[in-house]
């Protein structure tokens, strides 16, 4: 059975495609990016591919490519698309499968389906990426409650950007759920200053396997 952790975020554009390119090379497992909006400047696949370290057949197809970057449901329609949730299926692998959605948990695929809706159709642990600064309180908070609204499990939440002790300290209290630590701005944007970043900032424990994904309190 596929061993799934799902990425999201609180807005997009926060850095989630850079630390699921990390916690997938943390991993040594597979990257799948189900819908990927907009192609132009390059894909979410490629940007793991080069950061991760992972070899070319890890990072599996996505679902759906569509050249426009806006909203799924409007890149597909863009496009001519209709995406069908039932291709949407988590891939069977031999090993860890790092997951990530499309902008923020709430983001439409279709005009009646949401990400969360098919997170909680997936059943897998789901880490919340956000950022340090202004804004991410409300939005993090936000994001929590629709996907406790839809009983999808949160592993954690992980910040992402410079040091904001308050925020930090707070949105987990507040959320009821663990901070995995904070990503900071890289010097060097490799696989190599990735790696020793995550190693160095990121609770990585709950990719041991003993992390149920069911824990919603800040211990």
């Amino acid at each position: 059975m596929t061993r799934a952790i799902v990425i999201t975020g609180t807005d997009t554009g926060i850095g989630k495609t850079v630390f699921a390119a990390g916690l997938s090379g943390a991993l040594d497992g597979y990257y799948w990016k189900p819908v990927q909006a907009g192609t132009e400047d390059g894909t979410d696949s490629d940007t793991v591919a080069r950061l991760s370290g992972l070899p070319s057949e890890r990072i599996l197809p996505e679902a759906y490519r569509l050249t426009t970057p806006a909203s799924p449901h409007l890149a597909a329609r863009l496009d001519g698309v209709e995406i069908d949730p039932e291709r949407l299926v988590l891939p069977d692998v031999d090993g860890p499968l790092i997951v990530e959605g499309a902008g923020g948990a709430l983001v439409p695929l279709t005009e009646t389906l949401l990400f969360a809706d098919m997170m909680a159709r997936w059943q897998a642990p789901v880490i919340v990426c956000a950022r340090t600064g202004l804004g991410t309180i409300n939005h993090s908070l936000m994001t929590v409650e629709a996907l406790r609204a839809r009983n999808v499990s949160i592993a954690g939440i992980v910040f992402i950007g410079d040091p904001h002790e308050e925020n930090e300290r707070i949105v987990p209290m507040l959320a009821g759920v663990r901070s995995l630590g904070r990503l900071p701005v890289l010097e060097r944007m490799d696989a190599a200053m990735l790696g020793q970043a995550m190693r160095e900032n990121i609770d990585l424990s709950i990719l041991d396997g003993r992390h149920s994904g069911r824990t919603n309190d800040n211990d």
